[in-house]
């Protein structure tokens, strides 16, 4: 599998797999091109003499890199037909199913934050630093500083779904409860974001424990993230489902 040395590098990797999926109108193409105009504009962010706001740009460089790959590496399994992690296909499955394009974004978020990103942290963060506050407070204070610049973005990104929604695509309930989807974007960045962390020292304890404790854990988290994306998947009103059930999963301590 193919691995992104640099921020640069995943953007082009990016774009070359975003051109077929428009080619051939591939659903996939809506969540895969608002996370590369967000990778973008991290980069953007990450590119400044001042570091974008950012405590450690390397590391978020470094972390980002890995987990935008396991995403990278799920899609190119899926187009190569081969088996991919269980919140990845239920993700992947719907693009035959004609849902609203803001659907296609929401399942695709909720897979890779849910899945990948506890993942992605373990990887970036060894055991020592995981028990460091200090290393722990850094680490969060860029997670939290990410989630900012995604809910800048949220208008933005609702301009861009706009442009390629279908007549009547968006209902009179969508269209009543869009100023709360931007405030509620916010609400459920935040609580994925306790969630994710919480995960990700589960992950890092079962590390330590050694022997197949880590690969319980991922499957554990596999199949929560799964059940997740599939209850987003389903018909409803899936902003009134996040507000009602939230948006991350949780592991049992």
């Amino acid at each position: 599998m193919q691995r992104s040395s640099s921020i640069g590098e995943l953007i082009d990797r990016m774009e070359a797999l975003l051109a077929p999926m428009v080619e051939r109108d591939d659903e996939l193409q809506h969540f895969h091109a608002t996370y590369l105009r967000t990778t973008k504009a991290v980069a953007e962010r990450l590119a400044r003499p001042d570091g974008g706001g950012f405590l450690d740009p390397p590391w978020v460089e470094e972390w980002d890199l890995v987990f935008a790959d396991l995403y990278l590496d799920a899609l190119e399994r899926w187009n190569a037909g081969d088996p991919v992690p269980g919140p990845w296909r239920i993700a992947f499955e719907a693009t035959g199913e004609r849902l609203p394009h803001l659907r296609y974004v929401l399942l695709g978020m909720n897979a890779h934050v849910n899945y990948d990103l506890p993942q992605a942290l373990l990887a970036a963060i060894t055991d020592d630093e995981f028990d460091d506050p200090e290393v722990r407070r850094r680490r969060g204070a860029d997670h939290e500083h990410i989630d900012l610049i995604l809910a800048s973005r949220v208008a933005e990104e609702d301009r861009e779904l706009q442009k390629v929604e279908g007549p009547g695509e968006r209902t009179w309930l969508d269209t009543l409860l869009q100023p709360f989807n931007r405030a509620g974007t916010r609400r459920f960045l935040k609580e994925a974001r306790r969630k994710v962390w919480a995960n990700a020292r589960l992950l890092s304890a079962a590390r330590r424990r050694g022997g197949d404790a880590l690969d319980e854990r991922l499957r554990q988290l596999d199949r929560l993230s799964e059940a997740r994306v599939a209850d987003l998947r389903a018909p409803g009103q899936v902003i009134l489902k996040l507000a009602r059930r939230g948006f991350g999963v949780e592991l049992v301590p």
